[in-house]
């Protein structure tokens, strides 16, 4: 039982990295499952505070995610309406276009909006930019929060 365990958390891992860069996978709550597999092994390997911990940590990476290309739109200049327009394109590029409108669906919400707001055309593209940014910035925040999953589910397998 524990080697079929083993090979659902090898593989749970692997989907987990994956989904930080492929939009729409929720890359850290896959990895954490992972972790959790592994405590359901005859050996238990992690404390009830180490997986609460983690726990948090993925539902505040997962939180961000989300947030961070509004909050780069407002880094880069951007005002309320390129901001809305941001966390609108989010929404609508989730549902209607996934996976590549988590992409575009922040940074033309974002340009959209500050357009809407009266903004000249370089300084939109700039908040749209920030937008982009924030993406990036949580995908990379993902994957090194997966990677440290990774890390705990393989040396506890040693």
């Amino acid at each position: 039982m524990d080697i079929i365990l083993i090979i659902i958390g090898v593989l749970l891992i692997l989907i987990g990295i994956i989904g930080c860069v492929i939009p729409g996978i929720p890359g850290p709550p896959i990895a954490f499952a992972a972790l959790l597999l592994q405590n359901l092994k005859d050996e238990n390997h992690f404390s009830s505070k180490f997986l609460i911990i983690w726990f948090l940590i993925t539902i505040l990476v997962t939180v961000l995610d989300y947030l961070v290309p509004a909050i780069g739109t407002k880094k880069f200049g951007g005002t309320k309406r390129g901001v809305w327009g941001s966390i609108i394109g989010l929404l609508i590029g989730i549902f209607f276009f996934p996976p590549i409108g988590l992409i575009i669906g922040p940074f033309l919400g974002a340009f959209i909006g500050e357009l809407s707001g009266g903004k000249e055309t370089d300084l939109a593209l700039k908040a749209g930019f920030g937008s982009f940014i924030g993406f990036l910035f949580g995908v990379t925040l993902k994957l090194v929060v997966t990677a440290l999953m990774a890390y705990y589910f393989f040396e506890s397998l040693i």
